[in-house]
């Protein structure tokens, strides 16, 4: 796990597009705290490189890798490398290290762009190659790694964290749109970042920019969704415990120390069971607790590790714990978002317990129908069905959910997203930025979504906006900056590709049930207890509702100067305001600043 950055340019000369790239490389520092590296593979074409070493902890994993007339900048794991080494082997191929970087190289020898479909793993990486004089930005399917990029007139600059783009000599103008984005959503959703055209690599997709026209393309290679195979619930259970199973034993893999984070729900729980059998003593596991009783799952944790024979370790999180780390967090943030404070202590603590790598539970409640969501897609449609202009009447009634139902009035399924988890609505966001909320409207109901939602209907249609907007752009975001901030790498053994098109091949009926993820509960109540799958959810939460409110740059009104916002912070001092909108408008005051 790594961070990666590098500078095609026609335009400036060699010395500068080194000094540009070391300057972005030094930005990434944290996500890479083993080995650095930049290569200049021509006079115009930088590769910058920050290593977090996890597989070949050895010298031989130095980036940038060449291989001939390949270069390549990786930040990942493919999980099935030593699989695909076996088979170029077989083509002839030789190799000089025990990386997963240089199967990648040979890879691309042996099959070009056809390699990117066969890779089992998290990654995001540039390719380099000389001899077609095309270089190629590459992300993983569920868009686990972050990979941003921006193109210019004979330029393109790419980078694994926005905040490296303004670590170098160019000029990077803000984009008008994010904080209507983020007030909007609770982050910015991708493709869009803080900076005008820096934008997010679509996941499954890749970028290739030809050297002798100075033009690029994007294109997708993910592989046609394969038909519905499996229609009984015997063997539903049977594909998801094995397939899940041998997803853990894939992530598992590492030659420096890894664990698996348990906060005691089902996800995590299944996830340690899993890894438990496979390394038993050897297993680390490791939890976070509050003195707050309401928000422990202690008791839970307990009962699973109970079950397991390798080393735990809890930590108690207290407000002064947070009131310490608390700017640290902030800076953390490679863009701004209402949450990732859970992210930042579990891989704060997994740092300080000696871990390079962690495994968690992100994915299930997408893939299984865990949200609320999954259930409110009835009445998604009926309200849809109402008169445009009742729609848009119930932005004045006095429940801040029920405003939410104005989204609806929109000719864009975004809008059916935004009446689910929407944050604030457009007339608070007017009031907020001060701006006319005609073009606050028109920049959401023009947000583009991608056209295969439109077949889609119910649960999978919930399953495609938590996985493709709130799981993509927040859970997997915060996770990956708030990790890397400490070095950490997390893994997610529910989206890897091979369980992932597994799960595609069951029936809808049985994959979304009336009861949240029974199939996955189902598939391993031989080994998950009763206690942990028999009980009310409880998302991973910490008690920041009074952490915020004792936190006085954010509650005193004085520091806003706007008349709105002050009274939404004296709103959220009664108790009527979620702590995640303060947090929000506290960030955005702060960029103003």
């Amino acid at each position: 796990m790594c961070r990666i950055a590098g500078i095609i340019d026609s335009n400036r000369n060699l010395d500068q597009i080194q000094a540009d790239v070391k300057s972005m490389c030094d930005a990434l520092a944290h996500g890479g705290p083993d080995d650095e590296g930049l290569t200049a593979i021509n006079e115009l074409t930088v590769f910058g490189h920050r290593r977090l070493a996890i597989i070949d902890l050895s010298s031989a994993g130095h980036q940038p890798m060449m291989n001939g007339n390949l270069t390549l900048t990786y930040n990942g794991e493919i999980y099935n490398y030593k699989e695909l080494k076996e088979e170029l082997l077989k083509l002839n191929f030789t190799f000089k290290t025990n990386t997963d970087t240089e199967v990648i190289l040979i890879g691309f020898k042996a099959w070009g762009t056809t390699l990117f479909a066969k890779l089992r793993g998290m990654f995001a990486f540039a390719l380099n190659d000389s001899e077609e004089k095309k270089t190629y930005l590459v992300r993983d399917e569920m868009g686990i790694k972050p990979l941003y990029y921006s193109c210019r007139p004979k330029l393109l600059i790419f980078s694994s964290e926005v905040k490296a783009f303004n670590n170098t000599s160019y000029t990077f103008e803000e984009n008008p749109d994010w904080k209507v984005y983020f007030l909007a959503f609770g982050h910015i959703p991708q493709p869009f970042t803080t900076l005008k055209n820096v934008f997010a690599l679509p996941g499954g997709s890749y970028l290739v920019w030809n050297h002798n026209t100075h033009q690029f393309q994007i294109n997708s290679y993910l592989p046609i969704t394969g038909e519905i195979k499996i229609n009984t619930q015997a063997a539903a259970t049977h594909q998801v415990a094995e397939k899940l199973k041998n997803s853990v034993s894939n992530h598992l893999i590492a030659d420096a120390s890894i664990g698996v984070f348990l906060s005691g729900g089902i996800d995590s729980s299944i996830i340690t069971l899993l890894a438990n059998e496979e390394v038993k003593t050897n297993l680390n596991t490791l939890s976070i607790n509050f003195v707050e009783e309401k928000f422990s799952e202690e008791k839970y944790q307990k009962i699973i590790t109970n079950q397991t024979s390798g080393k735990h370790t809890a930590y108690r999180v207290t407000e002064k714990d947070f009131q310490l780390n608390f700017d640290e967090m902030l800076a953390a943030m490679d863009q701004p978002t209402n949450d990732g404070i859970n992210s930042w202590f579990v891989t704060k603590y997994a740092k300080e317990n000696g871990l390079k790598a962690v495994l968690s539970g992100i994915g299930a409640d997408e893939i299984f129908g865990g949200y609320p969501s999954f259930k409110r897609m009835n009445l998604v449609q009926n309200l849809k069905k109402l008169p445009k202009l009742l729609l848009k009447i119930s932005a004045k009634l006095p429940s801040e959910k029920l405003k939410r139902i104005y989204y609806l009035s929109y000719q864009n399924p975004i809008g059916e997203y935004l009446f689910l988890r929407g944050f604030f609505t457009p007339k608070a966001i007017s009031k907020i930025l001060q701006i006319p909320k005609i073009e606050i409207d028109d920049l959401l109901e023009s947000f583009p979504v991608e056209k295969n939602i439109d077949h889609l209907v119910g649960q999978e249609r919930a399953a495609w906006f938590e996985t493709n907007l709130f799981m993509k752009n927040q859970l997997l975001k915060d996770t990956d900056f708030m990790s890397m901030s400490h070095g950490i790498e997390v893994r997610i053994p529910f989206l890897d590709q091979h369980f992932i098109a597994a799960v595609a091949q069951i029936k809808k009926e049985l994959l979304f049930n009336k009861t949240p993820k029974s199939l996955l509960i189902h598939s391993f109540k031989n080994i998950l207890p009763e206690a942990i799958y028999n009980r009310p959810k409880m998302g991973f939460t910490f008690p920041l509702q009074q952490w915020f409110l004792n936190k006085e740059e954010i509650v005193n009104e004085d520091l806003y100067s706007n008349l709105y916002v002050k009274a939404l912070i004296n709103k959220f001092k009664t108790g009527n305001i979620h702590w995640s909108k303060i947090f929000a408008l506290y960030q955005i005051n702060k960029y103003n600043k």
